[in-house]
């Protein structure tokens, strides 16, 4: 059979951020884990796989490949051979370690394997904080800043807080330590304020709300120093959220009205159309229902124009239909018009791409809710049983789940 390149793998391995020697180390690190000694696996290895020149790797390697990427060999673009092209059953670990494995351990150690993964997989450690810095550098972080938005989508920001707040660290010692000119400045302002803006969602999902307005509120002065609009627009937007979260409605409300009056927010419909979403929810809670109607409508409206706009920013690529029909959801809720929230989240979760796993929980959660305030607890109950939360850090859907499955056992 003629060898074919496995473009899957190869795909993966740029969304995740990996080189063929990153890749390797992972695998090497994790195989040390689960068999007891370092593997052998190189980046020749890792081409080979590539290549198609290996179509189903050792199982010393197979098992390592499934971790990082969350996903069966097949998934990864794998051919199986026969019986003997088997996904391995991992060592048995000592007793000892069994009996201290609690479920809060096991977390605990998964968010921080996790950080660590992505840590190296993003390579932060080498952005340069000290000697002369040209345009190449800052696109190579903002680059890094997108892939970290990938994994943010993927996984959820809990185990990604500690990622980017050391990253913060180091851009802030560029920013201090190097020499640039006015572009590059500019730049790594921009750069410095999107980081600041994934630091604040990972402060969310964690449950660290104090620390999320902080990240939020710094975002908004690095993207003034930046003179960069779509990063204003982006920090007003996520200010007006995290005033709704803690419950200052009518504060986000009027940092919503504003952020709409941006000249970003007039030109991009992605801009309009999160913010048209987020101030009908404002506008639900607030008991205005008439205003929360106009809004999901302007919200529509601009989503028809997004195949005109140009491309989505990586942070902004979480916003589809499947998006605003959730947010749409929401504000249903709020209104008290429960039937069309749960057929508006049911619908989000028809439409969310199999990537966007942190969004599936989110909403898969919120449909069992709605589920189980109708009274519909065997519904609600298949609902909350088919939400896995094991591969997304999530402090705060967690904690909504459990929520339900305590009243369902009830």
């Amino acid at each position: 059979m003629d060898q074919q390149n496995n473009a899957v793998l190869q795909g993966l391995l740029r969304t995740f951020g990996f080189t063929h020697e990153s890749l390797a180390v992972e695998v090497n690190r994790i195989s040390d884990r689960i068999y007891g000694r370092p593997g052998q696996c190189t980046d020749r290895e890792v081409r080979r796989w590539i290549s198609g020149a290996v179509r189903w790797p050792t199982g010393r390697y197979l098992l390592p490949l499934t971790e990082i990427f969350e996903r069966p060999p097949e998934a990864m673009g794998f051919v199986p051979r026969g019986k003997s092209s088997r996904l391995p059953v991992p060592p048995p670990r000592p007793p000892a370690d069994r009996e201290e494995e609690t479920p809060v351990k096991r977390r605990a150690f998964l968010i921080a394997s996790t950080a660590t993964s992505v840590a190296l997989a993003l390579s932060i450690d080498d952005t340069p904080v000290r000697g002369r810095l040209s345009l190449a550098d800052v696109d190579r972080i903002t680059t890094t800043i997108g892939r970290l938005d990938t994994h943010f989508d993927a996984i959820g920001g809990g185990a990604l807080l500690t990622v980017t707040t050391a990253y913060l660290t180091r851009l802030r010692d560029a920013v201090d330590g190097c020499t640039y000119g006015p572009r590059v400045e500019q730049g790594l302002h921009a750069a410095v304020s999107a980081l600041y803006s994934a630091a604040g969602w990972a402060a969310h999902d964690a449950d660290e709300l104090d620390q999320a307005r902080l990240h939020h509120a710094a975002a908004l002065q690095s993207a003034i120093l930046a003179g960069d609009k779509l990063g204003q627009a982006r920090a007003w937007s996520d200010l007006a959220m995290q005033s709704r979260l803690e419950g200052r409605h009518r504060e986000a409300l009027q940092i919503n009205r504003a952020a709409l009056e941006s000249r970003q927010a007039r030109q991009d419909p992605r801009i309009a159309a999160l913010l048209h979403s987020r101030l009908a929810i404002g506008n639900a809670r607030a008991g205005d229902r008439p205003a929360a109607a106009r809004s999901l409508l302007a919200a529509e409206a601009a989503h028809d124009k997004f195949a005109s706009a140009a491309p989505a920013p990586p942070w902004l690529q979480f916003l589809d239909a499947a998006e605003i029909s959730g947010l749409a959801a929401i504000a249903h809720q709020a209104m008290g018009r429960l039937p069309d929230a749960e057929l508006a989240t049911a619908q989000t979760l028809q439409l969310l791409p199999p990537a966007m796993r942190r969004n599936r929980v989110y909403y898969g959660v919120q449909l069992a809710e709605l589920q189980l305030a109708q009274g519909d607890t065997e519904r609600a109950r298949t609902t909350a049983a088919a939400v896995d939360t094991t591969a997304v850090s999530n402090r705060r859907i967690a904690d909504r789940l459990a929520a339900v499955q305590h009243t369902l056992t009830a």
